[in-house]
């Protein structure tokens, strides 16, 4: 068989009935044609393999290892395309049958759980994958995700679609017995030359962000430690390891180890990150903007109110976006 030839799906299908069946007869009956009509089927797709599939010396037939191959991923190939007429019927619908979805660990740990229970009745398959931001980028643009809630809008990207979620301010946070109020850019300074800052990984949006920002105030201290997700950075905080910048939806990440640790609101830290919903452009759009009002509601009536019993109004940091999407770049 010529390796550039396509396998007749419909051959397949014959033949995984044969083998369910154990006759050619039985196969004929399941697929409404002739027993010499499947007989003809099965010796073209073995004459196109270059393969043997069924031992015809034994009664009931008997499959070859190459038949077993052939029945076992066949079986599967089938169960696709039985399924295709309906996903693509859905499709049109502006209903997405199988959705690939990328969240960042912040929104995962805080919003994931309410904003995928949402969509499960939207979609026939979900699967989910949390991350740093620039790896979920990535994942869109590459076609292994279809959507991403990421603190990276991919503003370089001209083939997508941006939802934005909120934007939220960053603070400070020190240990709890650290009797030191953090007020000012001097504050951070003098802080920095008494305990060591821990850090999120600097392959991250945040960790970046927040590097670029301590340089620009000149803040220069060792790397001595970074961590990769939210509630390890406040858990380092709360034992008393150093102190950190932080974001409310990070800070809440951390909900177990908050009440460890004293928050700063610095006026003068003008430092923020925005939280958006990208898409590929013009890829089951009626979805997408059905998913972006679901995660804007999840962030108004699950994530805010739960900010409220962290105190220093915490809440007050967080600005929920409200821009109707409609393809536009911003």
């Amino acid at each position: 068989m010529s390796l550039n030839k396509q396998i007749d799906m419909h051959a397949v299908q014959v033949f995984v009935a044969v083998a369910e069946e154990g006759s050619m007869s039985g196969a004929a009956a399941r697929m409404g044609i002739s027993q010499s009509g499947v007989s003809q089927i099965v010796r073209q797709l073995e004459d196109e393999l270059g393969v043997v599939l069924v031992d015809r010396t034994t009664r009931p037939l008997v499959l070859t290892p190459f038949g077993i191959a052939l029945k076992n991923r066949g079986t599967v190939l089938g169960e696709e395309i039985a399924n295709l007429r309906a996903q693509v019927v859905e499709a049109g619908r502006g209903i997405k049958p199988d959705l690939r979805i990328g969240l960042v660990d912040s929104f995962a740990a805080t919003c994931g759980s309410v904003f995928i229970k949402r969509l499960l009745s939207k979609v026939s398959h979900l699967s989910t994958r949390t991350g740093l931001s620039p790896q979920q980028g990535e994942a869109l643009l590459s076609r292994d995700l279809d959507l991403i809630v990421t603190s990276d809008p991919l503003m370089d990207a001209s083939a997508v679609v941006r939802y934005h979620l909120l934007t939220e301010r960053y603070l400070v946070i020190t240990p709890r017995d650290l009797h030191k109020s953090i007020r000012g850019v001097d504050d951070m300074r003098a802080l920095a030359r008494m305990l060591p800052i821990v850090r999120f990984n600097r392959s991250s949006q945040v960790g970046m962000q927040i590097e670029r920002y301590l340089r620009r105030i000149e803040l220069r201290t060792p790397n001595r430690l970074e961590v990769d997700n939210a509630d390890a950075l406040t858990s380092m905080v709360a034992e008393g390891i150093g102190w950190a910048i932080t974001s409310p939806m990070c800070l809440l990440q951390g909900v177990a180890y908050s009440t460890q640790v004293t928050m700063h609101v610095v006026d003068t830290m003008e430092l923020e990150r925005g939280l958006h919903l990208v898409a590929r452009r013009d890829e089951y759009s009626v979805f997408f903007e059905d998913a972006c009002e679901t995660a804007r509601e999840v962030i108004l009536t699950s994530f805010l109110p739960r900010l409220n019993p962290l105190g220093h109004d915490i809440e007050q940091l967080v600005i929920v976006g409200d821009r109707k999407i409609r393809g536009e770049r911003y």
